[in-house]
Parts: C-alpha cells; sequence; structure tokens
C-alpha cells in the first residue's frame, strides 16, 4: 500500500480570491512505512504573497522570484503522487488549491484528488477525541512527537510531522491487516485432553438390575404388536 503525506503553503486562505500556492511538500509511505523518497517545490505564485501568510510560514515574494511557476513542477507532482492513497491534514483546503492550480496551468486534474481517495487526519483527529484540539502541534504533543524544531510552518517539514501523527494515530491496523491475511486455524474433531480432569466413577448394573430390565423389556414386547425396539436386531 503506497500513501502520500501531502501539505502546502499559500499566499492566502482562499484560492476562491486568487490566492496560490507557494509550496508543497510531500513524504512516501510504503506499507506504513516510510521511505527515503520525497517530493518538495517552491512555487512562483505570480502575485504577492498576504502579510498575515507571510508571519505563518514566513517565505517572501523575493525568495520565490526565481522559483519556477506551478506548470513547470506539475508533471514531477503528478508522478510522484500518482496512484497513491494522499494522507492531508485538514484536506478540503489543500485539495481546493492543488485542483485550483492545475486547472490554471491547464492540465487535467488528477484522479487522486478528485476521487475522494484521500484520508484527511483533521477529521480523524476530531473523530477520534471530540472536543479536544486537532492542529498539528496539538496532535504532536498528544502522542509525544517532537516538534521543537517547527518554529515557523513549511510544507515538507509539516508533512514529515503529520506523517508521524498519521501512524500514531492509526497504530494497531498494522497488525489487524496481518491477522486478517493469515491462514486460518485447521481446527479437528477428534477430542483433545483437558487438563486436570476428575476421573468420572463408572457405575455399572448389578445381576439383580439386569434381570429387573430384562423383565421390564419382556413386558413391553408382550404388550407391543411391533415388538420391542431395545430387542430389535
Amino acid at each position: 500500500m503506497r500513501q502520500i503525506v501531502l501539505d502546502t503553503e499559500t499566499t492566502g486562505l482562499d484560492w476562491k480570491n486568487g490566492d496560490r500556492v507557494i509550496e508543497i511538500g510531500c513524504i512516501e509511505l510504503c506499507n506504513r512505512t516510510l521511505t527515503k523518497n520525497h517530493f518538495h517545490a517552491y512555487i512562483n505564485p505570480e502575485r504577492p504573497i498576504s502579510a498575515e501568510a507571510q508571519a505563518v510560514h514566513g517565505i517572501s515574494n523575493d525568495y520565490l522570484a526565481d522559483k519556477p511557476v506551478f506548470a513547470a513542477i506539475a508533471p514531477d507532482f503528478e508522478k510522484f503522487i500518482r496512484g497513491a492513497e494522499l494522507i492531508i491534514h485538514n484536506a478540503p483546503f489543500d485539495l481546493g488549491f492543488l485542483i485550483n492550480e492545475f486547472k490554471l496551468a491547464g492540465r487535467p486534474v488528477l484522479e487522486e484528488l478528485n476521487s475522494g481517495n484521500v484520508i484527511d487526519t483533521l477529521a480523524l483527529a476530531r473523530e477520534q477525541n471530540p472536543g479536544k484540539k486537532a492542529s498539528l502541534d496539538a496532535l504532536c504533543e498528544r502522542f509525544g512527537i517532537n516538534n521543537a524544531h517547527r518554529t515557523l510552518h513549511g510544507a515538507l517539514l509539516d508533512a514529515e510531522l503529520l506523517a508521524e501523527v498519521y501512524l500514531a494515530m492509526t497504530r494497531g491496523q498494522e497488525s489487524l491487516m496481518m491477522a486478517l491475511d493469515e491462514p486460518k486455524p485447521a481446527y479437528s474433531t477428534a477430542s483433545a485432553p483437558l487438563p486436570n480432569r476428575i476421573p468420572l466413577k463408572v457405575l455399572r448394573a448389578s445381576p439383580e438390575e439386569l434381570a429387573a430390565h430384562e423383565a421390564v423389556l419382556s413386558d413391553i414386547e408382550k404388550s407391543s404388536k411391533s415388538g420391542c425396539l431395545w430387542r430389535a436386531g
């Protein structure tokens, strides 16, 4: 199973108002194991970054001036995430921006972004712990993940932290999947000895009891037209 943990940074909060993606960070998980493969790109948004957004991620327009536009990095980005399940914190936010970028670049939107093959860790955290804080920092604290180096947001750093958070949130699923894959044990119909079994006392009929039993069977045989079943055969 291949999964991609994905995060973005943007010029502002709403792509509908013209805000654009300025950074993409992706971390690869294969069978719930972190690999060394990742995708990371800074992007020239061709528009100013809002002061509020810059205060969050610290990325300036001057820094992005010589970076490629989204259309230039799109082929490599597509290749990296294609066919994978996406793991995103607050998925609607990132997906809205990415789908918009593909459309602005005149490229078909990847099925991975439109198919619903996405795990939203924000929704998952709220489901697991209703009423508790579900930000990435709060989840790092809850699961004991060191994020002291996260003084500012960054797409690749946040994707790395989110990968650890996701594995902690879903710990135990791998053992469940292993159990489902294991062959079912073969059951034998042969009786197995019970541990510390108490021996049973066998009571046998006395000669007098056997004679009385035969007398009863004789009476049954005399009174029945079909004979006595206990003496048949």
